[in-house]
């Protein structure tokens, strides 16, 4: 039964560790604020929720996979609200978005 314990969390963790890595590509790739807060706040959340789900399955259920279930219902809340925070913080302030002009791409 540990063995397949094993596993899942380290699909999970594996998963969770790749979806970080891919929001932080995304992160360096995009080309202006607003399609940045995209992969920062979307891929950021899940995989670090992923990542601690990983680490309650192989916990197993004690009081320190109740703490890490807190934990993400934070990460749930809070991550989300910052960006949207941010985003309408740039919009306020007058940051534009990048618009792509025609003649480029081609």
């Amino acid at each position: 039964m540990d063995i397949i314990r094993t596993i899942i969390s380290g699909i999970l963790i594996a998963t969770g560790c790749f979806l970080i890595v891919v929001a932080a590509i995304g992160v360096v790739r995009f080309p202006d604020f607003y399609t940045r807060m995209h992969p920062a706040g979307k891929g950021d959340t899940l995989g670090q929720g992923l990542v601690l789900t990983g680490l309650m399955v192989y916990e197993g259920f004690d009081l320190i996979s109740v703490k890490l279930l807190i934990i993400i219902i934070f990460i749930f809340i809070a991550n989300p609200t910052a960006t949207h925070a941010l985003a309408k913080a740039a919009y306020v302030a007058g940051v534009k978005p990048w618009v792509k002009d025609k003649g480029e791409g081609k």
